[in-house]
Order: C-alpha cells, then structure tokens, then sequence
C-alpha cells in the first residue's frame, strides 16, 4: 500500500480546453516558464429534465522542456494533462497577501474533439 500512496500522494488529472495561447517567460539561464488557464466542463442534469453546464477554470504551470512544447498550443486546444497542486502565497504591489493554487504540468497529451473525430471519420 505504502507504494501506491507514493504514487498518487499528489496527483491532478484533467481534460479540457485552454482559455488563453501560453505566456512563456525565459529566466536567467535560459530555463522557460509557460502559463495558461485551462477550463473543465461538466454537464449535469438536474430538474425536469433540463442539463445545467458548469465550467471549472484552473491555472496551470509548466516549467523547461515541458513549457517549450506547451509553447505550441493555442487557445481552445482540447488537452488531457497531469500534474500536481500547489499552494502559494504573493504579496501585491500594495502589501495585500493573495492566494493562489495552480497545477504545475507534468504530462499533457492533445485530444481532438468528437466533432474533429467525426468529421475526420467521413471524409
């Protein structure tokens, strides 16, 4: 059991689109940062028969070699990511603290969307 909680102590899995093309930043040493937001929808049904669609936005951080390729996508690409959580505190320019919890990227795969699919599969 101990190996399996190694394994999924801090694990992320999500699918859905990108809201916004990554801003990448270089650092120092050339090591590279892309940040993007990413929505999830879920739809659900709920009263007489009617569906109600909600759409969870995360932040997401990707880091080297990783934040290259993600470098490559554009807004409204459909991907399936991993990665973990991570909690931290900034101060603002005015000495308010805020919060943040983003999703630091491991892996992301691109998916293409039923419709794509679909249409792909006709022609």
């Amino acid at each position: 059991m101990e190996t399996n909680e190694k394994l999924i102590r801090n694990r992320v899995q999500l699918m859905g689109n990108l809201g916004k093309d990554p801003e990448v930043r270089e650092f120092e040493g050339g090591k590279k940062r892309a940040r993007f937001s990413l929505a999830t929808n879920e739809r659900f049904p709920y009263g007489d028969g009617q569906f109600k669609e909600d759409t969870q936005w995360h932040d997401v951080v990707a880091w080297g070699r990783t934040a290259e390729q993600v470098a490559q996508l554009r807004k409204g690409s459909r991907i399936a990511m991993e990665g973990r959580l991570v909690h931290r505190t900034y101060e603002t320019k005015e000495g308010q603290k805020r919060y943040i919890t983003e999703v630091v990227l491991n892996t992301f795969q691109s998916v293409e969307a039923a419709t794509e699919v679909a249409a792909g599969a006709e022609a």
